[in-house]
């Protein structure tokens, strides 16, 4: 097994072996199991300003950090917004967006290699990469929608740990945890084009000379034809697209080792009953987390 869902005082979250292993770090997906929501949000959402309300997303929050031996005052979050922009962590940041108001906007994901802060990013739907360096000591977790892996937010990630912590990306070990999965993540031509750019040798979308170019390299461009596709077409202009597929290729095209990567075999939308998914419950629904903190 690579990935399993423990249980900590009836919370359920999802961890992985590879992190497990190097004794470095806590870390976990939260699942929508053991918290007090109800409603839509049944039970453990952990997202604020959804409808929710406040003081069941904060016991919430408690419930959650507790299974990695946190508080929230020690927890760090950033106001999400699909970008690829990176913030680094200290100490001086416990409690951001948690008990205090976020000091970091448009920012998805977070660095720090600095012990004791549990960094946090929000998913329903969207990819979470968890990156660990164990030779520099330091950990990295990312929010990584469509718009964000076509910015290539995870080589972003990786870049801002080299240039921070001198992190060697062949140290690097990652995880991918639980999104929509290949099947069930329908997408439009304009998505695909924007992947057809951040995956191959071609102009990014808007870039092209003509829609005539636009189709043919559609059709023929190595993201369908690759061992491992991150696009497949459905035709009428559809396409199923594999996030999963899409970060890994990434992350080796960053230098990672095949053998130190780790992809979770969870889908959020097929899984109503561990997880919230936007795409089968739009707006009304709760949120997991992401979380990773250095021992």
């Amino acid at each position: 097994m690579t990935e399993h869902i423990s249980e900590y005082n009836n919370v359920k979250y999802v961890h992985f072996d590879l992190l497990d292993e190097t004794g470095l770090v806590s870390h976990g997906f939260s699942t929508r199991v053991g918290g007090v929501s109800s409603g839509v949000y049944d039970s453990l959402n952990i997202g604020y300003n959804r409808g929710d309300r406040d003081e069941a997303v904060a016991e919430n929050l408690k419930r959650i950090a507790d299974c990695f031996g946190f508080t929230p005052d020690r927890m760090v979050k950033s106001v999400q917004t699909h970008t690829a922009n990176i913030q680094r962590i200290t100490a001086e940041d416990a409690g951001t967006g948690v008990v205090t108001e976020a000091r970091y906007m448009d920012v998805d994901g977070l660095i720090t290699n600095e012990p004791g802060l549990l960094l946090y990013t929000v998913h329903a739907d969207c990819t979470p990469v968890f990156l660990l360096d164990p030779v520099k000591k330091a950990v990295g977790i990312v929010h990584s929608g469509w718009m964000g892996t076509a910015e290539r937010i995870c080589e972003a990630a990786i870049t801002s740990m080299e240039e921070e912590f001198g992190t060697a990306p062949a140290d690097l070990k990652a995880c991918i945890g639980p999104c929509i999965c290949g099947k069930c993540y329908e997408v439009g031509m304009d998505v695909a084009i924007e992947f057809v750019g951040a995956f191959s040798g071609y102009a990014a979308a808007g870039r092209f000379t003509d829609e005539m170019e636009q189709r043919d390299v559609i059709e023929t461009d190595e993201v369908f034809t690759a061992s491992e596709p991150i696009l497949k077409p459905l035709g009428n202009e559809k396409f199923l697209l594999d996030m999963k597929a899409a970060n890994r290729r990434m992350l080796l095209e960053c230098g990672l080792k095949s053998e130190n990567i780790s992809i979770s075999e969870l889908c959020t939308y097929e899984r109503e009953d561990l997880f919230y998914s936007h795409r089968r419950m739009g707006t009304n629904r709760g949120t997991m987390g992401a979380f990773i903190a250095l021992k």
